[in-house]
């Protein structure tokens, strides 16, 4: 339900403040403006990081960055539901992610797509020992894309009910002017500002680490 709301909200800020405002009055308001910065951020991160062909991986880095980074701001809203913050969202975020991209590499180097787990020049009894390690390290990249998504927003935004519950608990108690509101609500402002740079920053580590996959692939 949490990731139909987080496709609404984006879809609706496109339409009402980039469609109807421009067509209108042919002048970007500041919604737009915000749109067009992310849509920007993600174009720059791609081509930073996929030297080859990496336009064509817009719309789907994209599609994911503003599902994570929508799905993580939605999560600081009173009474709301982090989608990110259940392993299950994460890891099939993770896994589409590295099913595509092997995809991709088998269909453009075939058999040749097996040397990633073999480097060159190496002899047949090293072999044995780094083909499994090989392997396990690459089948470690989705676990570990989607369980660092998953840990941090889970980890901060149940510190952010917490400190919500333990402050309604007090005002429960105390009347709205009593002095020992002051400590809570001081460190729920706090936290609640990391917890929006954490959305922020773990939302820019996904799409880069699947921006550095993609480049390894191809």
């Amino acid at each position: 339900m949490i990731n139909l709301l987080a496709l609404i909200t984006f879809v609706s800020l496109i339409y009402f403040n980039s469609s109807f405002y421009f067509t209108q009055f042919f002048i970007p308001n500041s919604w737009q403006k915000v749109i067009e910065s992310i849509s920007e951020l993600t174009s720059q991160l791609i081509t930073d990081t996929i030297s080859s062909d990496s336009e064509k991986y817009f719309p789907i880095v994209s599609v994911i960055f503003n599902f994570i980074l929508f799905s993580n701001l939605i999560g600081l809203l009173p009474y709301s539901f982090t989608a990110t913050s259940h392993l299950i969202v994460t890891f099939t975020l993770s896994f589409s992610v590295f099913i595509g991209i092997n995809i991709i590499t088998f269909s453009k180097y075939k058999a040749k797509t097996f040397s990633l787990f073999l480097p060159a020049n190496t002899t047949f009894f090293l072999a044995l020992l780094l083909v499994p390690i090989e392997f396990i390290s690459y089948i470690a990249k989705p676990i570990s894309l989607g369980v660092r998504l998953f840990i941090n927003l889970m980890a901060g935004h149940s510190l952010l009910k917490v400190i919500i519950g333990f402050s309604w608990n007090m005002l429960l108690l105390e009347s709205f002017t009593s002095f020992g509101l002051i400590l809570p609500m001081l460190i729920l402002i706090i936290l609640f500002g990391l917890e929006l740079g954490v959305a922020l920053i773990q939302t820019y580590v996904f799409i880069i680490l699947t921006c550095i996959y993609i480049q390894d692939g191809s």
